[in-house]
Order: C-alpha cells, then sequence, then structure tokens
C-alpha cells in the first residue's frame, strides 16, 4: 500500500485527499496541512516510487509491471479502500491532476469536488518537443540531467526557484528504472488528455493556474470555455506550482470553492 500521512479532525468531516506530481512526494504539500487540516480530514499520499512508497518498486509484483495511469491511479484507490475513505475532495498538482482525473473516470462517485493546480490538459508544441527529447535522450544522459532540464523549462524564472528546487529534491530519491518507468507515461498522455478534452467530470472542478504557467494556462483557458460545472483561477505573479510560489492566495480560494461545496451537499442531504 502506498505511505499515508493522516491529520484527522474529526470523523464527521470531509477528507481531503492531495496527490503530488511525478518526480514529487506529499512534501509538495507541506504549506497547505495547517489550513486544510482547519477544515478537513486530510490525507497525503506518496505515489509509487516516490518518497515514502519508494520500496514499492522493489517488490517483485511491481518490478516488472508497466505503469499506466490506471495502474498508479489504482494504487490511490486501494489506498483510500483499506484507510476506510469512500468519497472525497482532490486536491492535484502537474501529473498529479491527470491521476485525479484518471481516478474520476474509474470511480465518479469517489470525488466529491476537486482542485487542479498547475493542470495538465494538453500537451503543446513546446512541451510534446520536450517529451521527445526526453525519450531521445533518457537512456544516455544522468536521468536528473534530464529533469533539472524539464524543471527550469517549465519553471524557468526567479519566483519560481523554491519549487523547481523543490521538486528537483524530492527527485533525487527515486531510482533510475522507476524515473525510466514513469517517463514512460508520456506515451499514453496525449490520448488520454484528448479524451478528457471531450468530456467533463462530473464532480465540480476548480483550476487554479499561475498567470506565468506558459506551457499549461493557455490550454486550460481555452478548456474551461467548453466546461459546465469547471472554473479557472488564476494567480498573479506565479508559475506552474501555485500552492508552493503563492500558498497564501492558493489556499484561500482552494478552501473556499471545497467549504462551499462540502456545506451545499451536507444541506442537500
Amino acid at each position: 500500500m502506498l505511505f499515508t500521512k493522516k491529520y484527522l479532525n474529526s470523523p464527521e468531516k470531509d477528507w481531503v485527499v492531495f496527490i503530488h506530481g511525478a518526480g514529487g512526494s506529499s512534501a509538495i504539500w507541506f504549506k497547505q496541512v495547517k489550513a486544510y487540516s482547519e477544515e478537513f480530514n486530510v490525507l497525503l499520499v506518496d505515489l509509487r516510487g516516490h518518497g515514502k512508497s519508494k520500496e514499492m518498486s522493489s517488490l517483485e509484483a511491481y518490478y516488472k509491471e508497466k505503469y499506466t495511469f490506471k495502474t498508479v491511479s489504482k494504487d490511490v484507490v486501494d489506498t483510500l479502500n483499506k484507510n476506510g475513505i469512500n468519497r472525497a475532495h482532490f486536491v492535484g498538482v502537474s501529473l498529479g491532476t491527470i491521476i485525479i482525473r484518471t481516478i474520476a473516470e474509474m470511480e465518479p462517485d469517489r470525488v466529491i469536488s476537486a482542485v487542479m493546480c498547475g493542470a495538465i490538459t494538453r500537451l503543446n508544441i513546446r512541451s510534446r518537443i520536450l517529451v521527445w527529447l526526453g525519450h531521445t535522450f533518457k537512456k544516455i544522459v544522468p536521468f536528473m540531467w534530464l529533469y533539472r532540464l524539464f524543471a527550469w523549462i517549465i519553471m524557468p524564472k526567479k519566483n519560481h526557484e523554491e519549487s523547481r528546487l523543490l521538486f528537483v529534491r524530492e527527485a533525487k530519491s527515486l531510482a533510475r528504472k522507476e524515473f525510466l518507468k514513469w517517463f514512460r507515461l508520456t506515451y499514453d498522455v496525449n490520448p488520454l488528455l484528448r479524451h478528457f478534452k471531450e468530456k467533463e467530470m462530473e464532480a465540480p472542478t476548480l483550476y487554479v493556474m499561475g498567470e506565468e504557467d506558459h506551457m499549461f494556462l493557455p490550454p486550460v483557458k481555452k478548456m474551461i470555455q467548453e466546461f459546465d460545472h469547471s472554473y479557472l483561477t488564476i494567480i498573479e505573479g506565479s508559475g506552474h506550482v501555485v500552492n508552493v510560489e503563492r500558498p497564501d492566495e492558493f489556499n484561500d480560494v482552494s478552501l473556499e470553492f471545497l467549504v462551499n461545496h462540502k456545506r451545499y451537499l451536507q444541506q442537500s442531504a
């Protein structure tokens, strides 16, 4: 089972499950825990091979397994089941937002509402070139060189430095084989995102994007115009990882969204 850390407020409170991105860990949410745990029960998850779940990658059941978004999403669902969490709000960042979308596709009733930070909804020309370079050089270039390059291209500015260094630091704990398994998921991204673009999640969804997220903000802006119960908040002066670069603004807008939907559900019960 995935490594988790719980912050239990009250058995009567809703759960919020946090999903980090590729190469990260649940440490990415350290600026959210205090604020969220005052309103909700909080579950932090380390995805397979990441953080304190890295021991999973050495188990025979996982060692030779090809990773897909469904397999890594099923890890999360299995973990929720073992923790007795039937329904929850989800908060994800970067590739973690694709995992939330996949969970919602697999089990739509599982997701009460969702907050997508630095959401990946489409790969533009620049990001597709980046993925192509990664696949071309992944066997001859140390993976941390690639990861640092990707982190710099996605988060290039001085004010992105904290989130960039945080992701690089967490990625250092990944084994090379684990990195390559996760990187192969990029083969599945485009067809999956095309499907998600045509189908809105049933659960109310808030996209929180930095105005400087040059690779991923434009497609979110376009997509949101075609959806009925998805909303977009753009945070000024922030890049891809809004929850790290602008934690107060992120906490305010995301908690307001989740609390409002929690109250709606309670009033409608």
